[in-house]
């Protein structure tokens, strides 16, 4: 029976004394670059052995056994936490519709959070925003740059709002 993960796979980071029996063990192959793992020390994760210095981040290429015990899965990538949650927020769904985000699919961010293209859309007229349109993102709602909300108070006491460039991140490294 075959499991299924829903992505992104959390998985834990084991660090493994290939000589804890006494008994030398035949080498193992590692799971990055193929080769014998003769090393005293190898890592588990995700079901396979590694090298120290093979189980890195697809993004920074930070070792992985060297900054902490789990890493992600997603994408065909390896992340650590970080990279992981740049890359697609800390859900791994888009902020709007809660629909997973594929690796490899453009997205739009606005502060911290990250959408579909399809779904960075004003809240009042729900037009799609474009890559280089004015936005306002006010607690937590996109608004186009014409339909913000007070608009028509510009001339009043209150501080103008923030207003952003839309800028769209590849899911790529």
């Amino acid at each position: 029976m075959k499991l299924c993960f829903p992505e992104p796979l959390r998985a834990h980071i084991s660090m493994v004394n290939s000589q804890a029996s006494g008994v030398p063990s035949a080498p193992r192959s590692c799971a990055g670059c193929g080769g014998k793992i003769a090393d005293r020390f190898l890592l588990f994760s995700m079901e396979r052995y590694w090298h120290t210095r093979c189980l890195k981040c697809s993004c920074c290429q930070a070792q992985l056994g060297d900054i902490g015990t789990t890493c992600y899965s997603k994408g065909g990538m390896i992340l650590c936490r970080s990279d992981y949650i740049r890359l697609f927020g800390h859900s791994g769904a888009c902020s709007a519709c809660g629909q997973s985000i594929p690796a490899n699919e453009m997205v739009m961010r606005a502060q911290g959070n990250v959408y579909h293209l399809k779904c960075f859309s004003c809240a009042t007229c729900r037009n799609r925003l474009m890559p280089g349109d004015r936005f306002h993102y006010i607690n937590g709602t996109i608004f186009c740059e014409h339909d913000r909300p007070g608009a028509a108070l510009l001339n009043s006491h209150l501080p103008p709002l923030q207003s952003n460039s839309v800028l769209t991140d590849q899911k790529v490294c």
